[in-house]
């Protein structure tokens, strides 16, 4: 049978993907690459193309406020008031396809810093200079990244992420699909989210393994 794997759909625009990050930093912790972690973009707002209006702003933080009460992290609305504010969330989907191909590991840990730089440190992550920089800061060459970051071929490799979402009937982010079982299928560990013990106790009881 082949190694137990995760796979994560996600989104670095995705508040409730922010708020998972923790968990799968005790995912991580707890089975290491024991248990693998394969990170597909999931597209939760990719090409919009109107600027966000003042009712979804204000919609969007009364939202980010649930988040923020679920799990403790922080918060800085600051991004949204930015004039003509696009919640374009292919660019920061993108930065991470980029990423990913040079180490999967280090994909997932880039998209835990876009969702800070995101929603607590208020950066605006559809720039692909703020991009290129959060890139460089886990040792990806800033010019060979922004060189990548406008070709067809890493828009279909991004694109082609969602339509793996689509195809295996995610609509919602976080969404953890785990296996092979012993009939070498795949089924849902979690979605939306859940705090830490509960994902890490489906996954005990799934690996059958000792917390």
């Amino acid at each position: 049978m082949e190694t137990p794997r995760l796979i994560y759909f996600a989104d670095p625009m995705c508040s409730w993907c922010y708020g998972f990050s923790p968990v799968i930093q005790q995912i991580r912790e707890n089975f290491g690459r024991a248990l693998p972690i394969q990170l597909v973009m999931g597209g939760l707002r990719p090409g919009t193309d109107t600027p966000t209006t003042d009712a979804a702003k204000a919609e969007l933080k009364t939202h980010w406020g649930h988040v923020q009460e679920a799990t403790g992290l922080p918060f800085d609305g600051a991004v949204l008031d930015r004039e003509g504010f696009l919640y374009d969330t292919d660019p920061a989907a993108r930065a991470v396809v980029r990423v990913r191909r040079e180490d999967g590991e280090k994909a997932l840990a880039f998209l835990r810093r876009l969702h800070h730089a995101f929603y607590a440190e208020g950066q605006n992550v559809t720039d692909p200079q703020v991009l290129a920089d959060l890139a460089a800061e886990f040792g990806v060459d800033r010019q060979a990244f922004l060189a990548d970051f406008d070709t067809d071929d890493l828009k279909h490799e991004t694109w082609n992420d969602y339509a793996i979402a689509q195809k295996a009937g995610v609509t919602g982010f976080p969404t953890l699909v785990g296996g092979p079982n012993e009939e070498g299928a795949y089924g849902v560990v979690n979605r939306g989210f859940q705090p830490a013990d509960q994902v890490l106790s489906v996954l005990h009881q799934w690996l059958g393994t000792q917390p």
